[in-house]
């Protein structure tokens, strides 16, 4: 039996005996070229591995319309990951960014969304905040974003995406053409 972390205690670090503590954070995933499947489950099976991480729940798999992609990009699958962590915001990105180049993402400074084999952002880290140029929380997109809201609902239909709302309302407002669910794929929580 896994267990999961309670989110309202502190764990001491064992070694060093800092109090750091257990925070939320959403995570969403995204795939657009090569083995779009393989990737998300690579991207869940790695947060799953990496120390001081827990996976709580995945999201179902969506497959949706590039947004403001270049022309001829191929649709995306995305889900959403919730997880406990003790790790920083910092970390956990730094984490994150190792997945996507484990993965052969590429960054083209030039071209704004270009197609990727993985994509993992960070949405929210428990209550943190931060905006500096190399983190954003919360992600200042997700509010614009169907292809994440769609998928973090259906996990956690009461969620709140801080600085704009519960996030069943702005999904409401953003309307969600171009986000379909799709039954026939499923990733392994790991």
């Amino acid at each position: 039996m896994t267990e999961t972390p309670n989110p309202h205690i502190v764990d001491a670090d064992t070694l060093t005996g800092e109090m750091r503590p257990i925070r939320r954070a959403v995570l969403a995933l995204g795939s657009n070229l090569g083995e779009r499947m393989a990737s998300l489950q690579g991207a869940v099976n790695a947060l799953a591995d990496t120390p001081d991480v827990w996976v709580t729940a995945v999201s179902p798999v969506y497959e949706t319309d590039p947004v403001d992609s270049p022309a001829g990009a191929s649709t995306y699958l995305n889900a959403v990951v919730l997880l406990d962590t003790t790790l920083s915001a910092a970390r956990l990105l730094d984490r994150a960014m190792a997945i996507e180049d484990a993965f052969h993402r590429e960054r083209d400074e030039d071209v704004h969304n270009a197609p990727r084999t993985l994509d993992v952002d960070l949405i929210v880290v428990g209550d943190r905040r931060s905006d500096d140029e190399h983190l954003v929380l919360p992600h200042p997109r997700a509010k614009e974003r169907a292809f994440v809201l769609r998928p973090w609902f259906d996990l956690e239909p009461d969620a709140v995406l801080p600085e704009a709302g519960p996030i069943a309302d702005v999904l409401a407002g953003l309307g969600q053409d171009g986000v379909r669910r799709r039954d026939d794929l499923t990733l392994a929580p790991a």
